[in-house]
């Protein structure tokens, strides 16, 4: 059976994931892989949990990434990632967001967020590394470059030709916004290395 690679990306609602998971699709698109995506938003309008699925290989079937067998976990929100470390097959990777968004439930003050959850997952995954692209974004010149900046990091996981990249995000970024976008992406690359 041919290999089928999945990456499995997880945030909070209003961080571009939709955006980065679309980028990322395109860039595999024009590589020559079949992709498939699918996103699950529950409430993203109000800052709930987000994801998207994003497979590709020589021929794909089905757009979602059982529990277990996601070759990447693809971080936004470190509590997110935390909770969809069961994804994550056994050997897998990590690239995750330094950002903590308190949920409702402990903004409220009814639960607490998690301590250590940077030290938590690098218990549970030997190939995790933590990226801060809020800095990164903010050292490109707009703070809303987070996601473009994480896909920076993201492409050093992937043997895919850096051309293909800026193509997809001259396709998907609005011309405005481009060049800030393209310096985040560099500068995420380089934090990766």
């Amino acid at each position: 059976m041919a290999k089928v690679t999945n990456i499995l990306l997880a945030g909070v609602g209003g961080q571009g994931i939709l955006l980065a998971s679309e980028v990322l699709s395109e860039v595999l698109m024009l590589a020559g892989y079949d992709v498939k995506k699918n996103e699950i938003h529950g409430m993203s309008q109000r800052g709930g949990s987000v994801s998207s699925h994003v497979r590709f290989g020589e021929k794909v079937y089905s757009p979602i990434i059982p529990e277990g067998e996601a070759d990447m976990l693809f971080g936004f929100e470190l509590l997110e990632t935390y909770r969809n470390l069961p994804f994550l097959k056994k050997g897998g990777q990590v690239i995750v967001n330094r950002l903590q968004l308190m949920p409702p439930s402990v903004a409220t003050g009814m639960e607490r967020y998690p301590e250590n959850l940077e030290q938590l997952i690098a218990d549970q995954v030997s190939d995790s590394q933590v990226v801060d692209g809020l800095e990164l974004a903010i050292e490109a010149g707009n703070a809303r470059t987070v996601n473009i900046a994480l896909l920076g990091a993201l492409a050093n996981k992937l043997d895919i030709e850096q051309n293909l990249w800026i193509q997809a995000m001259e396709k998907m970024v609005p011309a405005k916004f481009l060049s800030q976008n393209l310096k985040a992406f560099e500068l995420g690359r380089q934090a990766a290395n």
